[in-house]
């Protein structure tokens, strides 16, 4: 009898053990009873500074169009609706020398600077030595699209592209079909390309505290990987209808060989 309740209990033990518990699926949750109702601070954002291989688009106008006909071609690729290729092939590529190439004014260095240093120094460019105030020159400075990567247990993975100024690693997850139910949301990796090397950082997306991190806005060329919970090391199954589905067949399994061991 003691041996039936042993082993009982046993299975129930492992039944819980292998499923993923609810508090670890839900995102941004308050841990802290007492800031329940606090409202969260502000995630003091810094300015991207442009980095090697970052693509960006370069609109420039005037009072007549046929001023700057020149610096747009084809017009400018993000209000024109263009694909990711033609943003590619059409933008200004920051090259290995940290350099763009613009018609008139050549090589210009941008790595290290925030857009609108960038837009600042090539209205500068622009009005000392090609334009006066009256050509009402106006200079927008973008990025073609803020690119990252996403890896691991995710619904769909790869390389994405949003267009838009600013991007939350839940806007950034949500894109990509958000974590499967065996991806671990309280280590979700961030590697991020700064000036200085490789950054690897490390965010809890289960607790709301991770909204005051400064990795929870997503940086163009930023890559993400989400971790595998144990759950799916043991292959036990994702919920308790899978656990014991599993574990029937383990119990089944070892009462067979049992019975023939006995013949």
């Amino acid at each position: 009898m003691n041996y039936k309740i042993q082993s009982f209990i046993l299975c129930i033990t492992l039944l819980f053990a292998s499923c993923v518990p609810v508090k670890d699926l839900i995102y941004l949750q308050s841990k802290d009873k007492a800031e329940s109702a606090a409202a969260v601070k502000p995630v003091n954002l810094k300015p991207y500074r442009l980095q090697v291989n970052d693509v960006i688009s370069i609109s420039i106008k005037a009072n007549d169009p046929k001023l700057v006909q020149i610096f747009a071609p084809s017009n400018n690729p993000i209000e024109s609706g263009k694909s990711d290729q033609s943003l590619y092939f059409e933008g200004f590529i920051v090259n290995d020398h940290g350099n763009i190439r613009m018609p008139l004014l050549e090589e210009l260095s941008v790595v290290g600077q925030t857009l609108d240093e960038v837009r600042l120094k090539i209205e500068q460019r622009l009005l000392e030595e090609y334009f006066n105030k009256e050509a009402s020159i106006f200079v927008s400075v973008k990025m073609a699209g803020l690119r990252y990567t996403i890896n691991g247990e995710i619904t769909i993975p790869g390389t994405k592209t949003l267009y838009q100024d600013k991007l939350t690693i839940m806007e950034a997850i949500a894109n990509a079909g958000d974590i499967t139910i065996t991806g671990d949301r309280k280590n979700v990796v961030i590697l991020r390309q700064t000036p200085a090397g490789t950054e690897m950082h490390a965010i809890d997306l289960t607790d709301i505290k991770a909204m005051q991190s400064p990795y929870y806005f997503i940086q163009s060329n930023d890559y993400i990987y989400v971790k595998p919970l144990k759950q799916k090391t043991w292959g036990t199954g994702k919920t308790g209808l899978e656990s014991l589905t599993t574990l029937a067949s383990v119990m089944a399994v070892v009462t067979t060989t049992i019975l023939l061991l006995r013949q």
